[in-house]
């Protein structure tokens, strides 16, 4: 954690965060400065719309054996607009380096990439929207209890047992979640 940021860590939700938009997520920080934070969250898929589709529908050439991964919701922020988390194998000119081996793509050129043309990434998942906060926002919430921050590995980013993410990022902590409580307590 370079300087106090989170950069490259995860974000768990804690039960009682109070927001359904973000219960039980787990959000990749991509990038966390003095004036902001932005994250995609990672095990929240669109349920029925695959990588495929979507780049079909955005008129993107698609190689033949191309996984039906599902497309996930990053966050509520420009919902319409997509996200790419790769490994940092690839690289656009516009791409952001994230730490831990990830870089996070906005352009077409990437979705041309994740359709099966060369160079690609090793790994890849591909978000609608995004998570974002201002200035001492994230910051303010973590000290209310609001999330847990974990190291991000490839398993949580890019697998697809999206209904266990939330519970293995907790287990890194050493963690069990039937022992926590949507109430937090100060001492």
């Amino acid at each position: 954690m370079e300087g106090g940021y989170l950069t490259g860590q995860m974000l768990i939700a804690m039960p009682g965060i109070g927001d359904p938009r973000f219960e039980r997520s787990l959000i990749l920080v991509c990038a966390h400065d003095h004036d902001h934070a932005m994250g995609i969250a990672v095990n929240r898929p669109v349920e029925g719309l695959t990588v495929p589709d979507l780049l079909e529908r955005l008129e993107v050439k698609v190689a033949d054996e191309l996984d039906d991964d599902l497309v996930l919701l990053g966050g509520p922020v420009e919902m319409e607009r997509g996200f790419v988390v790769h490994t940092d194998d690839y690289h656009a000119e516009h791409s952001l380096g994230v730490e831990g081996g990830l870089a996070l793509t906005t352009t077409r050129e990437v979705l041309e990439a994740m359709g099966g043309r060369e160079p690609h990434p090793r790994r890849a998942v591909l978000a609608l929207g995004y998570a974002g906060w201002g200035a001492g926002q994230l910051e303010r919430e973590i000290r209310e209890n609001v999330w847990l921050t974990v190291e991000a590995d490839e398993a949580l980013v890019f697998d697809d047992a999206y209904d266990t993410k939330w519970t293995r990022a907790l287990e890194k902590l050493g963690i069990d979640p039937k022992f926590l409580s949507a109430e937090a307590g100060r001492a």
